[in-house]
């Protein structure tokens, strides 16, 4: 649990008044802007050689972030609702 706690810290916020409402916007909003700006270096992604590789590299890093954020809004909500404490 405490791996979870260094990985996810706004996770496993004390619930305060909105705890619950600012984390979520949180991992939403970093999700929607790190999308935006990974489309807009897809742009690149049109050069032949180079634009492949760095499509590949973006993709992953894309994904891995998309389920960073994904893992820290579930376990928001199972904070909230005190399966995990």
């Amino acid at each position: 649990m405490d791996a979870l706690k260094k990985f996810f810290p706004l996770s496993f916020k004390e619930n305060k008044d909105n705890a619950l409402i600012v984390s979520l916007v949180i991992y939403i909003v970093a999700a929607v802007v790190f999308g935006i700006v990974l489309g807009l270096l897809g742009i690149i992604t049109k050069i032949p050689v180079l634009g492949a590789i760095l499509g590949i590299v973006l993709g992953i890093i894309g994904a891995i972030v998309d389920l960073y954020c994904l893992i820290g809004i579930i376990l928001v909500i199972l904070v909230l609702a005190k399966v995990i404490k």
